[in-house]
């Protein structure tokens, strides 16, 4: 059977990360959690006190960042390694959060990360989802989703998620930290979120995880017997 590339690109906390997983897995292709990679050199700055904002200083240390992902037998999911350290719980914290847009933005930061992506796409057969993937990353991807929820659901979603992990956090501040993210992503000069016509639009807002993998799929089908 044809192998394609699937782009999932879309704001924050719309799924985009758990369409893309349940599609990887149905086809038999490769999950890259492209936000992960994001989350896991803002992670590295923060760790090293690297001010955020200051590309030159985060331009020196980039090749000292190597991300890998592997398998994790409990869960079944990629974790994010940074050099050979498994991080995934570290990248998924508030802290992280409010700062993976700053980082995101930086042009050397997108430059180092779109080109390992492009080259993890090569064979085909790969499901990414981010915010530049049908745009940059894989511009000739056969498929191309943009996800998209009310910011109040949204928020709402992510907030039971960051209980049901423990994190300590108020819906108010999930709410501010995606509206404030959303205008980071969509507005920065270097690659922004944008809609174009090349995509097909799922809004979630009132779909369940079935729903919209069942609608993903039909999309899918239609993609490899173009």
């Amino acid at each position: 059977m044809k192998k394609i590339n699937i782009a999932i690109d879309g704001y924050s906390s719309c799924g985009k990360g758990t369409l893309a997983k349940q599609l990887a897995k149905q086809l038999g292709y490769k999950f890259i959690d492209s936000g992960a990679m994001y989350r896991a050199v803002t992670w590295y700055l923060l760790e090293h006190n690297i001010p955020v904002e200051d590309e030159s200083e985060v331009a020196v240390v980039l090749p000292k960042i190597d991300i890998d992902f592997e398998i994790n037998p409990s869960s079944g999911r990629s974790d994010v390694l940074v050099n050979g350290l498994n991080i995934e719980p570290q990248i998924r914290t508030m802290r992280v959060a409010e700062a993976v847009s700053q980082v995101a933005k930086l042009s050397s930061v997108r430059r180092y990360l779109v080109e390992l992506q492009k080259q993890m796409g090569i064979a085909k057969g790969v499901v990414m989802d981010g915010r530049d993937i049908g745009t940059v990353v894989f511009p000739d991807a056969e498929l191309k989703i943009f996800m998209t929820a009310t910011p109040e659901i949204r928020a709402q979603r992510r907030f039971e998620e960051l209980n049901c992990s423990g994190v300590d956090t108020s819906y108010t501040e999930v709410l501010k930290n995606l509206q404030s993210r959303d205008f980071i992503d969509s507005s920065r000069e270097d690659s922004p979120l944008t809609l174009t016509t090349a995509y097909t639009v799922l809004d979630n807002s009132g779909l369940s995880q079935d729903e919209q993998f069942a609608l993903a799929m039909k999309w899918v089908e239609t993609a490899i017997g173009a």
